[in-house]
C-alpha cells in the first residue's frame, strides 16, 4: 500500500493538472490554431517532429538525476535546468508562437512532474522489485506529414529495453517486456485524469506547439549550405603506403554523400567516419 505521503502527492498531482493547463488542453483547434496547422508553415515536404527526451537515473533508494531536453528534428531547441527548475530556451525561436502565460503553464507542469516522478518510482521500487542502479528513458512528442493529420507518440524504456508505449487511451507493455511491464502499465492506467492530460498533451497541445515552432524557425531549418572539401595526409599506415583523409564540413542538412573517386570508378576499401554538428550547427564529416 502506498504511504500517506504518496497518495497526497498523486492527489495532488491529479487536482493541479487540469488548472496548470486550463486553456492549453483544448480537445479542438481554436480559429488561431486552424491557421497554425497548415502545412505550409512545415519546413519542406519531409515529415517534421518536436520530441521530449527524458533520462531519470536512479543510484539509490535516496539519489537519482534527471536530464530532459527539447527537439524539434535534429536540431535540439530546449534543455530543463534541473538546478533552477525551469526551461532553457536554445534558440531564438524556441518559444514558438505560444505565448507566455502557455508557456509559464507549461514550465510549472514539468516543474510538478520532475518533483513527483522520482518519488513515485522510488516509492514503487520495491513493489516492482527494480534492482538498483537503472535508468528510465522517455520519449513523448508528435509527427506533423504535410496534408495528414498528426501522430503522437510516447515511448518509455528501463535498462535500455522498451518498456511500454502510450497509445490512444491507455499505457500498453512493450513486445517481451514481460510481467513487470504488465505490472507498471496496470497501475498507470488506474489514473484517469492522468491518461487525459497525456492524450491532450500529445494529441493537441503537441502539433499547436510543433507547427509554430516549425514557422518560427523555417529559415534555419531550411537553410542550406554546400559542403566545403579538403585533403589531408594521415599517419602512415605501413612502409610504402599513403593515408589520404577528406574533409567535408559547413554542411546542411545532414544528409551528405562522399565517395573516393578515380576517374568514374567508386575506390573500394574505404572508411567513413560520423557526422558530427560543428558550432553553428552545420555538419563535418571525414
Amino acid at each position: 500500500m502506498a504511504s500517506f505521503t504518496q497518495q497526497a502527492s498523486m492527489l495532488l498531482l491529479l487536482l493541479l493538472l487540469p488548472l496548470l493547463f486550463k486553456g492549453i488542453l483544448c480537445p479542438w483547434p481554436s480559429p488561431e490554431a486552424g491557421q497554425v496547422l497548415g502545412p505550409h508553415h512545415l519546413a519542406g515536404e519531409e515529415p517534421l517532429s518536436f520530441q521530449v527526451l527524458q533520462i531519470s537515473l536512479f543510484a539509490n533508494s535516496s539519489w537519482e538525476n534527471n536530464q530532459g531536453s527539447g527537439w524539434l528534428g535534429e536540431v535540439q531547441t530546449h534543455r530543463w535546468d534541473s538546478v533552477s527548475g525551469t526551461i532553457s530556451y536554445l534558440l531564438p525561436w524556441s518559444r514558438g508562437n505560444f505565448t507566455k502565460e502557455e508557456l509559464e503553464s507549461i514550465q510549472a507542469l514539468l516543474q510538478l512532474y520532475f518533483r513527483l516522478f522520482p518519488e513515485e518510482v522510488q516509492a514503487h521500487s520495491r513493489q516492482f522489485q527494480l534492482e538498483y542502479p537503472f535508468v528510465i528513458q522517455i520519449s513523448s512528442g508528435c509527427t506533423m506529414h504535410p496534408g495528414k493529420a498528426s501522430e503522437a507518440f510516447l515511448y518509455g524504456a528501463y535498462q535500455g529495453s522498451d518498456f511500454l508505449s502510450f497509445q490512444g487511451y491507455s499505457w500498453k507493455p512493450s513486445p517481451g517486456a514481460g510481467s513487470l511491464a504488465q505490472n507498471v502499465c496496470k497501475v498507470l492506467n488506474r489514473y484517469r485524469v492522468i491518461k487525459e492530460v497525456a492524450r491532450n498533451l500529445l494529441s493537441y497541445t503537441c502539433p499547436r506547439f510543433l507547427a509554430g515552432i516549425a514557422a518560427a524557425g523555417k529559415s534555419e531549418l531550411e537553410r542550406q549550405v554546400k559542403p566545403e572539401a579538403w585533403v589531408s595526409k594521415g599517419a602512415s599506415p605501413g612502409p610504402g603506403r599513403l593515408l589520404l583523409v577528406c574533409h567535408v564540413s559547413g554542411f546542411h542538412p545532414k544528409p551528405v554523400w562522399v565517395r573516393w573517386m578515380r576517374g568514374e570508378q567508386v575506390q573500394p576499401g574505404t572508411q567513413q567516419g560520423d557526422i558530427l554538428p560543428n558550432a553553428d550547427r552545420t555538419g563535418i564529416f571525414e
